[in-house]
């Protein structure tokens, strides 16, 4: 029986040609001597050679760490449990803010069809706002930092702020009653 499901939509040539996916393909097959042609050549790979694969996506998403990983895994036979890049210190506030362009970072639509949009320069001079006034409020390293407010664009820049500065981040919709917070 032929599938009759109309595609919703195709990318363009020049669409696949600048998509992130087709110049990791690229990498991959430059750095670890492949000859991935697509979608499914790089699954292959990604299960095939997990740990070369992992490799590379590291690498290729020029991921910041203040202390390197020992090697990519520890022992895939244990699972759940496996420890990914052990070894390696990082803040992942730290590598979602190292654009600081004038490119989107955020598209925001609110429950009330209230939309908002976000630059990178734009948010990182906004954590950085926050993360100094959390710091002047006491944050250190460790600290919990929890939110009760409802979905915002300024919910993901206060976690970011939070994160930036060593805290814990753990939010909760202003939507719950304080019975369901205090639950959690």
């Amino acid at each position: 029986m032929k599938d009759k499901r109309k595609k919703l939509w195709e990318p363009s040539e020049e669409w696949i040609k600048n998509a992130n996916i087709t110049r990791f393909i690229e990498f991959v097959n430059k750095e670890y001597g492949q000859s991935i042609k697509g979608g499914k050549d790089l699954y292959k790979f990604s299960v095939n050679k997990i740990e070369d694969f992992w490799e590379a996506m590291w690498k290729f998403s020029d991921v910041i760490a203040s202390k390197p990983y020992d090697k990519v895994v520890e022992d895939l036979s244990v699972f759940p449990g496996t420890k990914w890049f052990p070894g390696a210190k990082l803040n992942f506030a730290e590598n979602l803010l190292k654009y600081k362009d004038d490119q989107l970072a955020f598209d925001f639509q609110g429950e009330t069809k209230v939309s908002k949009q976000m630059t990178y320069a734009e948010l990182n001079k906004t954590v950085v706002r926050l993360a100094k006034a959390l710091k002047e409020a006491g944050v250190k390293i460790g600290d919990r930092v929890v939110s009760y407010i409802p979905n915002l664009i300024e919910t993901p820049v206060a976690m970011l702020a939070a994160v930036a500065l060593g805290g814990t981040w753990a939010s909760c919709g202003a939507e719950l009653q304080p019975s369901a917070v205090i639950d959690r």
